[in-house]
């Protein structure tokens, strides 16, 4: 029944491979062709003169409407962009070469280069370089020769490039049409426009890429793909398991390590499926550097890399199952063996995130077969090694054999992880800064801290001996922990609620002798408790209504500083020797009400609810 399953696998795979590569073969559109056929408009829309959609107006302009045989002319694309819209320039530094490129068609006419515009300099906050870019309102111009004597033709210019803002990036994709009239008592003396004096043309596309030189790169990223270190904690494994094979005659070791191939071909095989899906389906498009303009996405890379590092470090272990692993019987089966493969490609994401993002993004330009063998390409090239280590078995002689190097190793590794989650930090925007110190890195620093321990509890705090009740109490424990630090050091507090005003003497006087009340909050940066309270009392909108209601003044007193006013008054005024505290002053009350630690919830908003409304 498997060979079976394993046999109808195969034939799908092959077939589909030979409908990519004959697709390929007679689909790679032709450029530069005379009389070519104009096209049906994106998603089967017949094509306008004019288009509009959320970020741009594009429109075809004629230089005449009726032209002589024989006789030169132009079209004028004109675009309006919405503001903060930009399409590329330059194809030396668009993001995977996409910039802005015009195609024209029609019968009977003969088509020079597009003419574009001279490009704007645009800062791109993520490559910290300037780019050179068109928005606003631009036109580009694509000169012709008609070339027949008498014809009404349909003249038709595709439109292709990324669009993009400081926070999106779209695939814009346009198709513009319009009958133009070839007459011999054709009138051209008026002319709708002028091309300008100091034209500057495209690339046409000659600077792009060969799909020959695109492939052979895809090939040898896929070998990089070996070498990334979140692939070295099961290369042990890996290289055991074809030791194991080569063990066994020449032509089953030969099948298992293609096998094991096929595993990372699947996973790539379903990369491209994501590709065909964003391409068909949705028609955005994501450009490298735009997952670090998210800051969930930074943070997420950056704990990843330190709970990878600790791996390395040996504090916990990757559960494999056994008939993927090697340690049963099934341990030399097909099926294991595409899934040992299955694995190693997944686990190789986590540190190769760069070359699949960009790979993802630029298959999304190209034709959908050449994208789909060029992915499939770099999961035959991670696969290659693993393929000749099996046909060749004497190679696996040559593998240094297992000792302390490899534990060295490992740790050394683990090092370079944890720099590289330092690294990635450099992305995070710090948030409400205070006197100049990025607290949001240094939240995510100690929330690291606290991770590790939670790692360490999952993976130390329990052995092969433990009861199964006990080590899952131990690791739910870890879990809980986990998040509720995540919760405290990771989510930002709403901002706005609650009016914070500094700390300031005079202020809080005025507002006595006003019979305002007023809350003043001790805290300090470097308080733990503090950063709860926040959480737990101050984000609370009920809290927040209550002292817009009843007018109170509310005051951030921050005594982080020896020599802070704050820090003085809190001393010497108060009397509260540590943080954090809240001191009320109530109208009427000469005795202020202080709130110590950050279980003060319902007694704050006792108190509060005890006071008039600021209207009354």
């Amino acid at each position: 029944m498997r060979r079976r399953y394993l046999l109808v696998l195969a034939i799908c795979a092959a077939g589909s491979l030979f409908f990519s590569a004959t697709a390929w073969a007679e689909g790679i559109p032709l450029t530069n062709v005379r009389g070519s056929e104009p096209r049906q408009g994106v998603g089967g829309v017949k094509p306008a003169e004019k288009i509009r959609d959320d970020f741009a107006q594009v429109e075809l302009i004629f230089q005449h409407d009726t032209v002589l045989p024989d006789s030169n002319s132009a079209i004028q694309i004109k675009f309006n962009l919405e503001k903060d819209w930009h399409f590329y320039a330059d194809s030396n530094t668009a993001p995977q070469r996409m910039n802005l490129k015009l195609t024209p068609a029609g019968k009977g006419l003969i088509f020079s280069e597009p003419v574009f515009p001279k490009g704007q300099l645009y800062f791109d906050k993520v490559t910290n370089r300037n780019l050179s870019v068109y928005s606003g309102a631009f036109s580009v111009f694509i000169p012709f020769k008609a070339d027949v004597n008498s014809r009404t033709t349909e003249v038709e210019v595709t439109i292709d490039g990324l669009s993009c803002s400081e926070q999106l990036c779209r695939k814009a994709s346009y198709e513009l049409s319009k009958k133009l009239d070839i007459s011999k008592s054709a009138e051209m003396d008026r002319p709708a426009f002028l091309i300008s004096a100091e034209p500057r043309h495209s690339d046409g596309g000659a600077n792009q890429i060969k799909p020959a030189v695109v492939l052979s790169l895809a090939v040898a990223a896929g070998l990089l793909l070996n070498v990334m270190p979140c692939v070295w904690p099961i290369l042990p494994i890996i290289v055991m398991r074809l030791v194991a094979q080569a063990k066994q005659n020449k032509a089953k070791s030969i099948v298992l390590g293609f096998a094991f191939a096929l595993g990372i071909v699947v996973f790539f095989a379903a990369l491209a499926a994501v590709s065909i899906i964003l391409k068909l389906g949705f028609g955005i498009i994501f450009q490298w550097g735009d997952q670090f303009r998210n800051t969930g996405f930074v943070i997420a890379m950056s704990l990843l890399m330190v709970v990878l590092a600790l791996y390395m470090f040996g504090l916990f272990t990757f559960g494999i199952p056994a008939s993927i692993s090697g340690s049963n019987k099934q341990s030399g089966g097909f099926a294991g063996s595409v899934g040992m493969g299955f694995l190693a490609a997944v686990l190789s994401t986590p540190c190769s995130f760069a070359i699949l993002t960009f790979v993802l993004a630029w298959a999304q330009t190209q034709p959908i077969p050449l994208a789909t063998i060029t992915i499939l390409l770099i999961g035959i090239g991670m696969a290659l090694p693993y393929v000749i280590l099996t046909a060749i078995p004497g190679l696996l002689e040559k593998i240094p054999k297992p000792g302390r190097w490899m534990e060295l190793f490992k740790h050394a590794t683990g090092f370079v992880l944890l720099a590289i989650g330092v690294k990635l930090l450099e992305a995070v925007q710090p948030f409400a800064p205070a006197q100049g110190r990025p607290e949001k890195i240094i939240d995510i620093l100690y929330y690291a801290v606290l991770l590790a321990v939670c790692v360490w509890m999952w993976g130390v705090w329990v052995g092969y001996n433990t009861p199964k009740a006990k080590k899952w109490l131990i690791r739910l424990a870890a879990i809980g922990l986990a998040v509720i630090f995540g919760f405290i050091f990771l989510t930002e507090p709403e901002k706005g609620l609650i009016n914070w005003q500094d700390y300031d003497a005079q202020l809080i006087n005025s507002a006595q002798e006003a019979n305002q009340p007023v809350l003043i909050k001790f805290t300090a940066d470097w308080c733990f408790s503090c950063k709860v309270l926040d959480k737990t009392v101050y984000s609370s909108r009920k809290i927040a209504d209550l002292i817009k209601q009843k007018g109170v003044l509310a005051i951030k007193a921050d005594t982080t500083g020896y020599d802070y006013p704050a820090a003085k008054a809190l001393k010497e005024i108060y009397n509260e020797p540590a943080v954090p505290v809240t001191v009320l002053l109530l109208p009427g009350n000469n005795t202020p009400v202080k709130l110590h630690g950050n279980l003060i919830k319902n007694e704050l908003l006792k108190n509060l609810q005890g006071l008039k409304n600021a209207s009354e």
